[in-house]
């Protein structure tokens, strides 16, 4: 029941642009602090001018022998010129979700490859001689899946006029495995965006980037992570400005406290002793077929592998640290899109043994999805049922029944521990901007019951432009004039916000401050203001809830006999 957590950000696949011939090649150079790099050109729809592109730039040594389960090592210089025209292999990981994937879109996927050599950075830059935004994507994926192969900067970059740096973190077993102890306490691809953060401080401006002036962004798993660097005492002053798009540092089960049982069970299905540092030593000894392997049969249980709180990278539980105010108070853009459990997270393809639902659900069926969720979310029977007689009232129609299941699954999930997320930031004085993503891809008519609104990840193509790229999966193939104009103005806000910590612009609908009245903008083919999101679904989860296990807990003490 993890599945949650995939974020397959894999929904707005975007490959890389066409190039284009005819600039001189010495202006396709770059001087790095560690070499020479030679890149290429993208074409962008729309744009006359090429976007220039960096592929596959080392800014750490491979993970690799010593260094697995180690933190990131400063990457080697070299004393060529370094061809950066193709895709680095994506973190080592399961590529069984390709076939899922194009059962479901039909993408233009080809030649992902995989390897544990993998912690490069691909760049995209309208002008290597200015003096840019820089905006630095953390691709989602449930720690687990994704790759920047999978992402094509250049639209972003070109309509934005800013620098744009998508990272590769290590994911699953090499990237989370923790023995809760200082011999590997784990939070590795954490550790790793660190070190991508502070190359790009290094290095940017021979880009034409600003090291003062950087946002990190990301979705999903990538807006955790983004979510977990504004609490990191290690990523301070690396970035400047944060965006978290349907994810949050506040995610039901993405911390773990007990991770050495986890490692102990990983340890066990590769054949090793389970006890440290034998364990270690045992794992870090495997052959990188062999880690294949291992994650191609793993349960999904054992390759989803939780942060923890390391005394490292992150000192406090999340919410102590939030609550307390120790967090890089950076103005901070983050939202949810309005149907988010619609289909991609529990419907579709991509998530095994789910049960078709287009005929709606029952009763049972939801108290059957809904019971493993009570340990992740901690929570005792009285409340599981507290939440579902909220959520499901008397109702007995299927298709309301599952209407209300996805409503009470995205409230849990996403919308509540983000609008959370978002008063703590604004009571840090933090400058906030709150935003539900309403519109449904035209491009998803056919591949999507008609019942699914603005599903997980269907932003992303708007944000990351889409239709205006040479090649782009079946998301946006068929992209409206209105939707080529909504990708036009998302990109618009999130790049004001990158240049100046404020969306807003000429020629846009004005995006309020989230503040007391808790204001945000509705992001659909029109913008339009409104306040408090779900309000009372948000009191539930955030003050009834609350109240309710402090009275459990009260009379478990005065009661223990009961």
């Amino acid at each position: 029941m993890k599945c949650w957590l995939f974020g397959i950000v894999i929904e707005s696949l975007l490959v890389a642009g066409i190039t284009t011939e005819g600039e001189r090649q010495d202006h396709l150079e770059v001087i790095t602090k560690y070499g020479r790099l030679r890149g290429k050109l993208a074409g962008v729809e729309g744009i006359d001018k090429p976007v220039k592109s960096f592929l596959g730039v080392p800014f750490a040594k491979p993970p690799t022998g010593s260094l697995r389960f180690s933190s990131p090592q400063p990457a080697e210089p070299w004393s060529y010129v370094r061809d950066s025209t193709s895709q680095p292999p994506m973190c080592l990981q399961d590529l069984g979700w390709q076939d899922a994937l194009r059962t479901f879109m039909n993408p233009l996927v080809s030649n992902l490859t995989v390897a544990e050599d993998c912690l490069y950075l691909n760049i995209f830059t309208p002008d290597t001689e200015a003096k840019l935004p820089v905006m630095v994507w953390l691709p989602g994926g449930g720690l687990v899946i994704g790759g920047a192969s999978l992402y094509d900067g250049s639209a972003l970059s070109a309509y934005g006029n800013v620098v744009v740096v998508v990272v590769q973190y290590r994911l699953g077993i090499l990237g989370f495995l923790s023995t809760g102890s200082q011999e590997a306490p784990g939070n590795w691809g954490l550790l790793d965006q660190v070190a991508a953060l502070q190359w790009v401080q290094e290095n940017i401006e021979a880009f034409g980037g600003d090291p003062s002036c950087v946002t990190i962004f990301g979705e999903s798993a990538g807006g955790f992570s983004v979510g977990a660097q504004i609490l990191s005492p290690l990523s301070k002053g690396l970035f400047h400005r944060a965006i978290s798009e349907s994810g949050s540092v506040q995610f039901p089960g993405i911390f773990i406290q007990h991770p050495e049982i986890l490692a102990q069970k990983v340890a066990s299905a590769a054949g090793c002793e389970t006890t440290s540092p034998a364990m270690l030593l045992c794992l870090r000894n495997k052959t990188e077929g062999e880690l294949k392997s291992l994650f191609s049969r793993l349960p999904p249980e054992l390759n989803f592998i939780p942060a923890v709180v390391d005394g490292e990278f992150i000192l406090k539980a999340p919410e102590e640290l939030l609550a307390s105010k120790e967090l890089h108070a950076v103005p901070y853009l983050i939202g949810v899109n309005n149907n988010e459990y619609g289909w991609l997270l529990y419907g579709s393809p991509l998530v095994k043994n789910s049960s078709d639902i287009i005929d709606g659900m029952d009763r049972e069926r939801i108290a059957a999805v809904m019971q493993p969720l009570a340990s992740i979310w901690n929570y005792p029977p009285e409340i599981m049922q507290m939440i579902l007689d909220k959520y499901l009232e008397a109702t007995e129609d299927p298709i309301e029944l599952r209407s209300r299941f996805q409503k009470m699954m995205e409230d849990a999930i996403f919308v509540v521990p983000s609008l959370q997320t978002a008063r703590y930031h604004r009571d840090s004085a933090a400058p906030v901007y709150f935003y539900e993503f309403q519109h449904r891809p035209t491009a998803f008519r056919d591949t999507k019951p008609d019942f699914v609104k603005a599903d997980h990840g269907d932003e992303l193509s708007f944000v990351l432009g889409g239709p205006f790229l040479s090649r782009t999966s079946v998301t946006f193939s068929e992209a409206t004039e209105e939707e080529k104009q909504l990708s036009r103005t998302i990109m618009k806000y999130w790049s004001n916000f990158a240049r100046n910590g404020n969306p807003n612009g000429e020629g846009l609908v004005e995006w309020p401050q989230y503040g007391l009245h808790e204001e945000y903008l509705e992001l659909n083919l029109e913008q339009r203001k409104s306040e408090k999101l779900r309000n009372s679904y948000v009191d539930f989860w955030l003050k009834t809830l609350p109240e309710k296990m402090k009275t459990i807990i009260e009379e478990e003490k005065t009661h223990p006999e009961l």
